[in-house]
């Protein structure tokens, strides 16, 4: 198979899968993964995709549905988010102080959270959250007001960060765009988001990622925290052999 041929097959099954790999190419196509590297290389320089951690996915892909707007996106990927908020709410222990920040994934998990009938208390900046607890009898809702947002539907800013200060949360469970495994690096695209998110980690006990599998390797503007900084990762599954085991040896709890 000439080069430019493996290169139309790999963009056919990218528009399959969303996502290529290494390994999987390397077998398929009977080449090296060093080949096989070159050709990704050789596509990003295209524009045709971006290289991740162990494979690649199309270019317009590189951040699904994140167009900075929480409506375009929270109805994506559904069952993914239900299968995380499910794991999620397991973690919640009777009297806990929660926060969600502004996450669609954590919009599934407020649903899961009044399912729960959790007798918690869950402080938010996020107005889809807000409407979710409003009638939920055994939640204590508080809603961190500021400057609104209207892309993330929820309130950001440095006021926000001063209505946050005197909180302490047993748990916090944070949205991603991105998880860069190499550098450790955990990443959003607003920057005000990303500082919101920094402030809730500092003032919880425990902190945990809620994000598709699929994220891994994806990069995005802003690095809010490090592994030093969360507890675990929630995922809807087990992503690859390979990024199970660098999460394993950089200590970081995969659930």
């Amino acid at each position: 198979m000439f080069v430019e041929e493996r290169h139309q097959e790999i963009l056919r099954l990218l528009q399959e899968n969303k996502k290529v790999y290494v390994k999987e190419l390397s077998k398929r196509f009977q080449v090296t993964e060093d080949c096989i590297r070159k050709d990704l290389a050789s596509m990003e320089g295209q524009d045709l995709l971006k290289r991740t951690y162990g494979g690649a996915v199309l270019a317009e892909s590189l951040h699904p549905g994140h167009s900075n707007q929480v409506a375009s996106r929270k109805d994506q990927n559904i069952k993914e988010k239900q299968a995380i908020a499910k794991k999620a709410v397991k973690l919640i222990q009777k009297g806990d102080m929660i926060f969600l920040d502004t996450s669609t994934t954590n919009i599934e998990l407020a649903k899961e959270i009044v399912k729960a009938d959790l007798k918690v208390t869950v402080v938010s900046c996020m107005m889809d959250i807000a409407e979710i607890l409003k009638a939920a009898k055994k939640v204590k809702f508080i809603l961190i007001g500021g400057e609104f947002n209207r892309s993330q539907n929820g309130f950001l800013g440095s006021l926000t960060l001063q209505m946050m200060e005197n909180f302490r949360f047993d748990l916090s469970f944070m949205g991603v765009v991105g998880v860069d495994l190499q550098e450790e690096a955990i990443m959003t695209y607003v920057p005000e988001d990303g500082l919101m998110k920094q402030h809730a980690i500092k003032k919880s006990s425990r902190t945990y990622l809620v994000m598709e599998s699929r994220k891994f390797g994806f990069s995005a503007n802003y690095v809010y925290a490090g592994f030093q900084d969360i507890q675990g990762i929630i995922c809807e599954k087990l992503p690859e052999e390979k990024i199970v085991q660098t999460l394993k040896d950089k200590q970081v709890q995969l659930l």
